[in-house]
């Protein structure tokens, strides 16, 4: 049997993603979403970090422009919230280059812009 990485704190982050597509529905902008976010995962005590910054570097050298992961949640999961018709690649190498420089291993796209809630799981 395959072994899940972070099941459990996976099942909670995207139950929580669930109750605000359902009382908010498709439509509005990342933003709305993560603010809504901060209030769910609060009221359920998710412990999360939001824009969490991330330098990265470039043979020795940190560059000017830096990474925003959306949250940090459990101190172990990217989160990346989207408003979008439907998760691209895009989404996906983003969330790859968020592991890269945060050194963790599991990111989850979480996508407010369907009609019913949609998300991906991303490990690296």
């Amino acid at each position: 049997m395959e072994n899940i990485i972070l099941k459990e704190e996976s099942y909670k982050i995207v139950g929580a993603c669930m109750e605000v597509h359902t009382q908010l529905g498709m439509g509005f902008k990342e933003v709305v979403y993560k603010d809504a976010l901060e209030i769910e995962f609060k009221k359920i005590e998710i412990p999360f970090k939001r824009e969490q910054q991330y330098k990265i570097e470039y043979k020795g050298i940190i560059l000017a422009h830096k990474y925003y992961a959306d949250f940090i949640v459990y101190d172990s999961i990217i989160l990346e919230v989207k408003s979008s018709t439907f998760i691209v690649n895009s989404f996906v190498a983003q969330t790859i280059n968020y592991l890269k420089a945060s050194g963790l291993k599991l990111g989850i796209i979480a996508n407010f812009g369907e009609k019913s809630f949609v998300s991906k799981r991303v490990v690296f």
